[in-house]
């Protein structure tokens, strides 16, 4: 009788330790039940925790705990939170969060999230620029080419529909200065009486300096180009004063840089596979530019000319606006590098500018006065380099066109 009282005493006191430790049963040391460790515990159950669980957890359990369950934690668990998952977010994830994923501290948040996702910060979001792409066309003022008049049908559609600067003036005649000043801020580079003839090379500064700083990628686009990397004068239907790029000392005496001056043919396949660079100056040849007749025609009115600019621009260039890589925020500009030699107004003459883009107004008409550099400076502040280039550093970044 004493020996089982005493076994009972002992098997008491053994249960009083363990309710006192929580270790294990539905107790509170570290079972699996409702104790404080690894119940619905408070430490490191199997609870809903709140620092590193999977869970609802505030730390690591995975029932209802505190401190280590595997719930919908708060510091790094994988669960709707804050910190650096891979949701929608603003900065670098990929799928809902607002930085980084679904957790609040190391899970699935809100840290590491919308750089590469749908998101405003640095992917395929709402502020990222995607591939900037100018067409210049040539010799004709604003009225020839705006209007219902103009043979220039699809331009005129692209204009209707996106944004048209109406006081938009050339800064020079003839052709070449206004293509420097578009591209380096400078309408003074090539010098007279014949500016068109300046064989260069411009060590000046421009926006392929400043792209390269960036690490931004650059090409020029030109049609009839004899060959990737060509430097040198007219050939055919290739004018060397419409490709400005191929004139920069940061270009001709960088063999790499060479390279990115390729034949028109490569827009095509660049913007087939997705991998249209930072920045795209294309360069139709003389029949395609509305500068001479088009091709087979040794003489033509001004309309044939335009007519023929205009096709090329809808066979050539309207691919572009229902591009993958395009709809993600990119632009377009077509523009005209001066009017008729008769117009000196504001220096070049009034011309037609239209742009184009996801983030463009559209049906808008800027009434405001514009010329070359202020283009330069949109492209640099839209691009996202340094827009301290020759003029464009006190000139308008013709900001109202966007929304």
């Amino acid at each position: 009788m004493l020996h089982r009282h005493a076994t009972c005493s002992i098997f008491l006191l053994a249960m009083a330790i363990s309710l006192h430790l929580g270790c294990g049963g539905t107790g509170g040391g570290g079972g699996t039940g409702s104790g404080t460790t690894s119940g619905t515990s408070t430490t490191g159950g199997t609870g809903t925790g709140t620092t590193s669980g999977s869970g609802t957890s505030t730390t690591s359990g995975t029932g209802t705990s505190t401190t280590g369950g595997t719930g919908t934690g708060t510091t790094s668990a994988s669960g709707t939170g804050t910190t650096s998952g891979t949701g929608t977010g603003t900065t670098s994830g990929s799928g809902t969060g607002t930085t980084g994923g679904t957790g609040t501290t190391g899970g699935t948040g809100t840290t590491g999230g919308t750089t590469s996702g749908t998101g405003t910060g640095g992917g395929t979001g709402s502020s990222a620029a995607g591939p900037v792409i100018v067409v210049v066309e040539e010799n004709h003022g604003f009225s020839t080419v705006i209007g219902p008049s103009s043979s220039m049908t699809y331009l005129n559609n692209l204009a209707e529909q996106y944004a048209l600067g109406t006081q938009y003036f050339a800064n020079t005649h003839p052709s070449i200065n206004n293509y420097f000043e578009m591209t380096a801020g400078n309408s003074q580079i090539a010098p007279g009486p014949d500016p068109d003839a300046y064989a260069g090379p411009a060590n000046v500064d421009n926006i392929v300096r400043h792209l390269i700083q960036k690490g931004k990628a650059w090409k020029s686009y030109a049609e009839s180009l004899p060959s990737v990397g060509y430097t040198g004068g007219d050939s055919g239907a290739y004018v060397h004063h419409h490709n400005p790029l191929s004139y920069f000392t940061d270009v001709v005496n960088d063999s790499n840089q060479q390279n990115n001056l390729v034949p028109f043919t490569q827009f095509a396949t660049d913007l087939a596979a997705g991998h249209l660079p930072d920045f795209s100056f294309v360069v139709p040849n003389v029949n395609d530019d509305a500068h001479d007749c088009p091709a087979g025609m040794t003489t033509c009115f001004e309309s044939d000319k335009l007519k023929a600019a205009d096709d090329w621009l809808k066979a050539n260039i309207d691919p572009v606006l229902s591009n993958a890589q395009f709809k993600q925020n990119g632009l377009l500009v077509i523009v005209f590098d001066e009017a008729e030699e008769t117009d000196l107004n504001h220096g070049g003459g009034q011309v037609a500018v239209v742009v184009i883009g996801p983030k463009v107004k559209t049906a808008f008409r800027s009434t405001t006065l514009h010329q070359h550099q202020d283009l330069l400076k949109m492209l640099a502040t839209y691009i996202g380099i340094d827009t301290n280039i020759g003029d464009a550093a006190s000139a308008a970044s013709m900001s109202e066109f966007f929304n």
